[in-house]
């Protein structure tokens, strides 16, 4: 059976300082991220045994965690790429007219995807992600690991904004850390899965 691993980063825990201290880095790839990728192994485990004994009181619950564990594996799998040492500025070509077009500009959907992320209640994501039906980008929510727009919408640039991810370095100033992550964006990743996602839509 083939199972979920924990991606390697490309990048030295150190190399988003300007983001994140090493320390925070370390510890949210290696033991936050992991805890996801165990959870999700586990857990498919678990609906397998189910299956072969025809025993499925406990499949909601065992749904609902498997979707948990491997949400959170996903949502972190992007956000590691999603950054890099060389990052910040702006987007260029189609990425950025698609940001005018459905969000305004580059400063109104900035504003949204920080706004979105900082008023999180409790924990979460910010997401900007592609919306197939409609050919758009949209800015979502995502609390927990559970996204607040409809099911369709692929992921292009995602913030954590769950306390592990900030909470060592900028306490609870949630929209500092928001602000610095700007500086790591590697929009060159956020493009290429606007690319994608544009093409599996199509």
């Amino acid at each position: 059976m083939s199972v979920y691993t924990l991606p390697d980063l490309e990048y030295d825990y150190d190399a988003l300082r300007t983001a994140m201290t090493g320390e925070i880095l370390e510890l949210h790839h290696s033991k936050h991220h992991a805890t996801y990728v165990k959870g999700a192994n586990a857990t498919l485990e678990k609906i397998d045994e189910a299956r072969e004994n025809g025993d499925f009181s406990g499949l909601v619950g065992l749904q609902k965690t498997y979707a948990f564990n491997l949400s959170g594996h996903v949502l972190h799998s992007i956000f590691w790429k999603n950054l890099s040492p060389d990052g910040g500025g702006r987007p260029e070509g189609e990425l950025a007219a698609a940001i005018d077009e459905h969000l305004g500009s580059f400063e109104a959907f900035s504003k949204q995807l920080s706004a979105a992320t900082v008023g999180v209640q409790g924990s979460g994501w910010g997401v900007l992600s592609y919306e197939p039906l409609s050919q758009r980008l949209v800015v979502e929510q995502v609390y927990d690991h559970h996204g607040n727009v409809g099911q369709n919408a692929t992921p292009l640039l995602v913030f954590d904004a769950w306390e592990h991810a900030y909470y060592l370095q900028y306490r609870n100033v949630r929209p500092d850390y928001v602000e610095r992550l700007w500086d790591v964006v590697d929009w060159r990743d956020v493009s290429r899965r606007f690319d994608e996602a544009r093409g599996a839509a199509s």
